[in-house]
């Protein structure tokens, strides 16, 4: 029991950074309440991690054959980082914080599969383009319908009605991912698939409902200024392209679906109020996050080695 700690904290600080790419925007531009946003998005994380996270947990775990302690201070590694960039306020990438601590330890240790983490890292490109690519199609799509289908009086609730589907369905996306970056390092190693995606999504569920109103300001406000509308499809592109990995079997990162799709409105819009400072904070985030827990695995578990 004592290995699966590391996990649970990794899904705690995942849940906390990843709160604000489920309802970040329409929460920041009150839409929709904070705390019941939280709880919707806890429900169907859990949901999504039992109904669909097996692939993604499959595709993690083959990446290396480290041991159950070795694959335990991976995630611990990655959850350090995890937290450390929530609180910096930053959107950071839980698969690249679980990748970069088990690829660092498997380098320290000569065991890394180079096929599965190409794999891994083409979906690191793909997930932001995917999600500009997909805001752009829909918001031009459903802003169609919107103004010349619905009347005036009924425009504001079809926005609010379809940020809570989207926000749902984005919530259950997401467990159906990342529960992968949280216990799939422990496949073959610990308990089985279904055990372990029940506790990656408890424990999502967990930091979502304690700790995410930093990162959720960060991304709902600081990039560009999002209207009712705009937000809504910032979440249901980003929803779509974490949904559509998650079928394929790849966890890839819902900070950065939801920044592609938040990048693609303003591309879109024609706004031309991008915060670059934030931007580029946040890729910065993205770049240094497998950087710094793969560098920071490989200090644990040479300490580890020279004092034991």
């Amino acid at each position: 029991m004592f290995y699966i700690l590391p996990a649970i904290f990794l899904g705690w600080s995942l849940g906390a950074n990843d709160a604000a790419n489920l309802f970040g925007p329409p929460v920041v531009s009150g839409l929709i309440k904070y705390r019941n946003a939280t709880i919707i998005a806890a429900i169907f994380v859990v949901l999504g991690a039992l109904i669909g996270g097996t692939r993604g947990l499959n595709t993690l775990g083959n990446l290396t054959n480290l041991s159950l302690i070795h694959s335990s201070m991976a995630l611990f590694c990655a959850a350090l980082t995890m937290t450390t960039m929530t609180f910096l306020g930053l959107p950071s990438s839980a698969t690249q914080a679980v990748v970069g601590a088990i690829v660092g330890i498997g380098i320290f240790r000569g065991v890394v599969d180079s096929s599965g983490l190409i794999k891994i890292g083409i979906s690191w490109i793909g997930t932001p383009i995917g999600a500009i690519i997909f805001s752009i199609i829909l918001y031009k799509v459903i802003s169609f319908f919107f103004r010349k289908v619905l009347t005036i009086q009924n425009q504001d609730r079809f926005i609010k009605m379809l940020t809570w589907i989207v926000g749902i369905y984005g919530s259950y996306a997401l467990g159906a991912n990342n529960t992968a970056n949280v216990t799939g390092a422990l496949v073959g190693r610990l308990f089985n698939v279904n055990i372990l995606a029940l506790i990656g999504g408890l424990s999502i569920a967990f930091g979502i409902l304690t700790y995410g109103k930093k990162v959720m300001y960060t991304v709902g406000s600081k990039i560009i200024d999002l209207s009712h509308f705009s937000s809504m499809i910032t979440i249901f592109s980003a929803s779509l392209t974490v949904w559509i990995y998650s079928v394929v079997g790849v966890p890839v990162s819902s900070s950065q679906a939801i920044v592609g799709a938040v990048i693609g409105i303003g591309i879109v819009t024609g706004t031309r109020t991008f915060n670059f400072k934030i931007i580029k904070r946040i890729i910065f985030g993205w770049i240094g996050t497998p950087l710094i827990s793969g560098v920071t695995s490989i200090l644990f578990v040479f300490l580890t080695e020279v004092i034991f």
